[in-house]
């Protein structure tokens, strides 16, 4: 057997076509722009490529984009006062703050500042006590497309033992509650694993679905799977450089090894990582359709 490729390239780009109609008929029909601001303190590479690629899609999309660059040496107030000015401006529906912030910076009480209602990221308390009562009105960007993934795949997730390996806030706690949800697209049978996991590979064997999120490469091998598993594997690693100086990147899983067990996979790069900034418009689009009452 050899897998089936699940693109998130592909997938991601579904979806943005969708997206690109509706917010064409919100202008049309509602006279009504969806906004999303990014904000960037510091001058991290990564982290400015992350606010570029948002910003161009969200311009792509028909999105009012505005991007806000602060100095590394901004001050909390500062930035406070800031997230307070962009939670009262009716024209902003989201609000992206790019972590990591500058070490002086409280991160915590950044994200806890921003209105939940245009926290588009979901990181937000209130919107993470909403998932787990199952009345979201954001579903946590990475988590989100994962789950979009499986559903366009056509993959059966409703009474399927799904297994998670990693409890990350960011993607382990938020996917596992997600697909255990009573609902389309979810209704599964889910196990997280993490480092205290006595025995992982006993769980990821029982697996029909695969989320690997552990943080390493090759943290999940051929031997650790059953034959048929579907596997959605969030790693991205750098396990090297070319010799002109580009980054090789690696997932979480042994790619060559569980392909030949798996019915499907996605690759790395792009499985996962295109779907975070696309559901991130999703999500923004939600937030302009929640303000105005059209949700």
């Amino acid at each position: 057997m050899t897998a089936k490729i699940i693109s998130g390239k592909e997938i991601a780009q579904q979806i943005r076509e969708e997206l690109r109609q509706e917010i064409a008929e919100l202008k049309a029909k509602h006279k009504l722009v969806p906004g999303l601001v990014t904000v960037l303190v510091g001058a991290d590479p990564a982290s400015q490529v992350y606010v570029g690629q948002k910003e161009k899609t969200s311009t792509e999309l028909g999105i009012y984009s505005e991007r806000i660059d602060l100095p590394e040496k901004t001050a909390q107030n500062e930035l406070m006062a800031l997230i307070d000015r962009l939670n009262k401006d009716p024209k902003i529906h989201g609000i992206l703050v790019q972590l990591p912030l500058p070490k002086h910076l409280d991160e915590t009480a950044v994200l806890y500042a921003i209105n939940p209602k245009k926290d588009v990221d979901g990181f937000h308390p209130v919107n993470v006590g909403k998932l787990m009562i199952g009345e979201p009105d954001y579903l946590p960007c990475t988590p989100h497309g994962i789950q979009q993934l499986l559903v366009r795949s056509g993959v059966q997730i409703e009474g399927a033992e799904v297994v998670v390996v990693g409890r990350s806030n960011i993607v382990g706690k938020p996917i596992a509650n997600i697909l255990l949800q009573k609902r389309p697209g979810a209704n599964a049978t889910v196990t997280v694993c993490h480092t205290g996991t006595r025995d992982i590979s006993f769980h990821t064997r029982r697996a029909d679905i695969l989320i690997v999120a552990a943080g390493r490469p090759n943290a999940v091998t051929a031997d650790m799977v059953k034959e048929g598993v579907v596997v959605i594997d969030v790693g991205v690693n750098e396990v090297g450089k070319t010799p002109d100086g580009k980054r090789i990147l690696a997932g979480d899983v042994d790619f060559e090894g569980v392909k030949e067990k798996a019915s499907a996979i996605t690759p790395v790069p792009g499985g996962v990582g295109p779907m975070t900034i696309t559901m991130l418009m999703y999500n923004t689009v939600r937030a302009a359709k929640l303000a105005a009452g059209l949700a």
